[in-house]
């Protein structure tokens, strides 16, 4: 693209499964398997599979050792699972589970609601966590939460959530993910801390993971992209949210980001028309219209004169409208 310093490819990770049903109501085991069969036959290659976390406050996942028992089906495909705290890693460790990803929240109003201890109570727990899935022979990545502003304290100061990833790295984690958890952040601040985060942890992989509740999770992806950042969350159809954030809604959408990429030269590994066959099933599964875009009106990129954009015939209004201005 023009103008724009984009990278080759990006590592497209799908997160519906987990984020995408947790404030669903439950649908069943055999439903999530086809979920994820779909995903993977869409040419997704990392996927969170599930959590590890309490069935009472999270009902829709409580099968997550049952989905876990079932990821061998996708030998392709790189499963990670999600866990609160040192018991759900070690849960998720025994169900097979050997890469995980452990959620600090970077503002401890946010921290207090979602897992009921303060963001330094809950970085002690890192250390512990990364040794179970190192000696699983996996690794451990902390999403760091409310990287930029919490329902509960307001913004997070950018020096806390630098602090909070300095602190991670300290402790052991593989990687650091930074996420907008109630889809606040513009591209501006996005690319501040996304920069400030690197600094302080050069050499650290660092992802990012973003909702579109005011329709900027997209823009905030590209700052992030032109900065070198290629570790990208995304929810198939745009679903997901947090159950402990009030208005947090949807991730950006899977197929949404594979049409930023595909038409920005950006390679993902996925087939869009698959994408948007699974953003359909899923659609219905969960019985609700689901907000992305590409979804409503396709993918429509056909070098053709007689294009068709809902129901729209170009090559019939050149034909009427030749010669007028």
């Amino acid at each position: 693209m023009t103008g724009l310093t984009l990278p080759a490819a990006i590592n497209l990770r799908e997160v519906g499964p987990r984020d995408g049903l947790q404030i669903e109501k439950p649908i069943s085991t055999d439903a999530k398997l086809e979920l994820l069969a779909n995903l993977a036959d869409a040419g997704l290659r990392r996927i969170e599979a599930t959590a590890f976390v309490s069935p009472r406050a999270v009902p829709a996942l409580t099968d997550a050792a049952e989905v876990a028992a079932e990821l061998h089906n996708w030998p392709g495909v790189s499963f990670s699972a999600l866990v609160a705290g040192v018991g759900g890693a070690r849960r998720a460790v025994d169900a097979g589970i050997r890469d995980l990803e452990y959620v600090v929240s970077a503002a401890d109003g946010h921290s207090m609601a979602n897992v009921r201890c303060s963001t330094a109570a809950a970085l002690e727990q890192v250390r512990e966590i990364v040794e179970l899935a190192h000696d699983a022979g996996g690794t451990c990545e902390v999403i760091i939460a409310t990287a930029w502003d919490c329902p509960f304290d307001g913004p997070t100061p950018r020096a806390r959530t630098v602090a909070v990833s300095r602190r991670a790295v300290e402790q052991g984690a593989d990687r650091l993910c930074l996420g907008d958890t109630i889809g606040t952040a513009a591209p501006g601040r996005v690319a501040s801390l996304v920069s400030a985060v690197r600094a302080q942890n050069p050499g650290v992989p660092l992802g990012l993971h973003m909702h579109n509740t005011r329709g900027a999770g997209l823009a905030g992806v590209l700052a992030a992209l032109q900065l070198g950042i290629v570790d990208i969350d995304a929810s198939i159809g745009g679903l997901g949210g947090c159950p402990f954030a009030r208005g947090a809604t949807g991730n950006i959408a899977t197929e949404e980001l594979a049409y930023l990429c595909a038409d920005s030269g950006i390679e993902t590994g996925t087939d869009l028309g698959k994408l948007i066959t699974a953003a359909r099933w899923v659609q219905g599964a969960v019985g609700r219209t689901l907000p992305s875009g590409i979804l409503r009106a396709g993918d429509r990129r056909r070098n053709s004169s007689s294009r068709d954009i809902d129901g729209f015939q170009f090559a019939e209004f050149t034909k009427t409208t030749k010669g007028e201005p």
